[in-house]
């Protein structure tokens, strides 16, 4: 059996991951429209539908904006926990739901998935681990900083898309209000490359054969400035891992596993 993982944009204007094997297929967030989501899957050679499931891991835009018209023409469920489910306004033609809990594995088709907490500005969000027949995958954005539990939960993956949002400088300098400033550097917010470079130079393990860098901002990040922050902590690690980036116009390579 082989995995194939595939971030088709990640950013503030929209998130989507495709995570597959032959007889499981699941998207992970929601935010390009149905278009958007069906061109980038078949830049990459992916069918545009035939999925097993949809999996939100919190209410904000840029994870759910084309969630209503993907699953109005699928009859994959929707997995969700309850109060993400309760601080939205849905189409009431959305049924197919299936709910949740921080903490407790649930499995569709052939692939385990591990829901856990995350700091974020959210009802309840999650971040998540996906196994398939001994390769484990991290997925883990929209987070102001790194819990204990967070690290406990990325131990051992292969395959590890983690949240290097912002440049401080560049943020602090940048043009958001000083409100949007404040939200962004909070601990419910999301992380610099500073605070990932720490992370992957300190407590995280190192065993990933291939480390994403997602949810770069376009306003107050530049690519080239998160690659070298978690270059230099690998490079502290001594790690061989693959690192790619993930951008808001354009899917990743398919990882395969």
């Amino acid at each position: 059996m082989s995995v194939r993982i595939c971030v088709l944009g990640s950013g503030s204007r929209g998130n989507c991951t495709l995570i597959a094997t032959e007889r499981t297929r699941l998207l992970v967030d929601a935010g390009f429209s149905r278009r958007e989501t069906e061109a980038r899957l078949s830049a990459r050679g992916e069918p545009a539908d035939g999925f097993d499931g949809f999996i939100i891991s919190h209410e904000h835009t840029d994870h759910i904006s084309g969630l209503r018209s993907l699953a109005r023409h699928s009859k994959a469920p929707i997995y969700i926990t309850r109060a993400t489910h309760e601080a939205v306004a849905w189409d009431p033609r959305l049924t197919r739901w299936e709910f949740f809990t921080a903490g407790t594995p649930f499995s569709v088709g052939e692939i385990d998935v591990t829901p856990f907490s995350v700091p974020h500005d959210a009802a309840d969000p999650v971040a998540f681990t996906f196994h398939v027949q001994g390769v484990k995958i991290g997925l883990v954005t929209d987070l102001g900083y790194i819990p204990e539990l967070v690290k406990q939960r990325l131990r051992g993956c292969h395959c590890l898309i983690f949240e290097s949002n912002h440049d401080l400088e560049m943020l602090k300098s940048g043009p958001y209000p000083w409100h949007v400033k404040q939200r962004v550097m909070s601990r419910q917010g999301h992380l610099s490359n500073h605070a990932t470079g720490e992370f992957l130079s300190g407590d995280y393990d190192g065993h990933a054969a291939v480390l994403v860098l997602a949810h770069l901002s376009e306003q107050n990040n530049h690519p080239e400035i998160a690659r070298l922050c978690a270059t230099k902590a690998l490079h502290k690690r001594a790690s061989s891992a693959q690192l790619h980036l993930a951008n808001q116009s354009s899917p990743t390579i398919v990882f395969r596993f």
